[in-house]
């Protein structure tokens, strides 16, 4: 159950049950939406927005792809996510801005129908929960896999994206996993169902680059800045699947998964159980979300 008291749609705040859309909106009927995920972290100085400006242009940069024109500036975006907090009273939480085609008329062409925008807010803890977050996660290589580059676009954060992302997941659960890792048209190593990978591999961090059909994450980037701090040589490349069975150290990161260790893949234990370097990346990332990093003041934006 999401707990929020205020929603803000297309200007204003509303009251969390008046916040409805038409049945026959374009969205409900062809996915036509774009939208973020974005964390509140609680700080000494307050509650925190993790990387805002970056997560507001990635959502206009997926309108761009999709063709949607967002009748708000990115700035006029920001600001009404820090009123949505605010509305919210929320310490700490999660942000969900959504941009989407509404109602005019049903048909896949979409040009007549407008871009409406809606941002929630509310409290939520760790998504894999808090135990994954300390001892790591089993995981399943999925047999669906992510479209090819040229099917749909994976860099834009697309809601009909994510039909694909629910497949993974509910095979996974099925299956008695917690996540799922899909692989690419090429059958390399893609992302999980709504997070990128790091193995860990003789002290060396690589990830799959953007050919891999995954989403370009901002966690992700940030890990890799912080990886580098540390002293960590990071490679962006294609990864085949049976790395993921003989590595040293496997992990997870994204706004909702954050720094998550992977335990295991396909019942195959990673590494000897190690999660040395995930855990020093996990330490800097939350220390780095808290406020208590030196790149706090420049990916931080505190609500007063």
């Amino acid at each position: 159950m999401i707990n929020t008291e205020k929603i803000w749609m297309n200007g204003k705040l509303v009251g969390h049950d008046d916040a409805n859309i038409h049945i026959l909106s374009h969205v409900v009927h062809y996915g036509s939406s774009v939208f973020e995920g974005i964390r509140i972290y609680k700080t000494e100085n307050g509650p925190a927005i993790f990387r805002l400006r970056e997560h507001v242009k990635r959502l206009f940069d997926s309108a761009k792809v999709y063709r949607m024109d967002i009748p708000y500036s990115i700035e006029e975006i920001e600001k009404a996510i820090i009123e949505t907090v605010k509305a919210n009273k929320l310490e700490q939480g999660y942000i969900r801005p959504i941009a989407y085609r509404g109602y005019f008329e049903l048909g896949v062409t979409p040009t007549r129908c407008p871009v409406d925008v809606a941002i929630a807010a509310w409290a939520w803890g760790a998504y894999l929960g808090e135990e994954a977050l300390n001892k790591g996660i089993r995981v399943q290589v999925s047999s669906w896999r992510r479209p090819a580059l040229n099917t749909l676009p994976s860099l834009a954060k697309a809601g009909g994206n994510y039909l694909s992302s629910q497949l993974i997941r509910l095979e996974a659960l099925n299956n008695g996993y917690e996540e799922g890792i899909a692989l690419d048209y090429l059958g390399n190593v893609s992302e999980g169902s709504g997070e990128n990978l790091f193995v860990v591999l003789n002290g060396k961090l690589i990830t799959p680059n953007l050919a891999s059909s995954a989403l370009g994450g901002i966690t992700k980037d940030t890990v890799i800045q912080l990886a580098k701090k540390l002293g960590y040589e990071v490679v962006e490349q294609a990864i085949p699947r049976e790395l993921l069975y003989i590595c040293d150290e496997l992990f997870l990161t994204g706004t909702a998964a954050e720094v998550t260790p992977v335990y295991s893949v396909d019942n195959i234990v990673v590494g000897n159980g190690d999660k040395t370097i995930t855990k020093a990346l996990q330490k800097e990332f939350f220390g780095l979300a808290h406020g208590r990093h030196e790149l706090s003041e420049k990916y931080l934006t505190y609500v007063k």
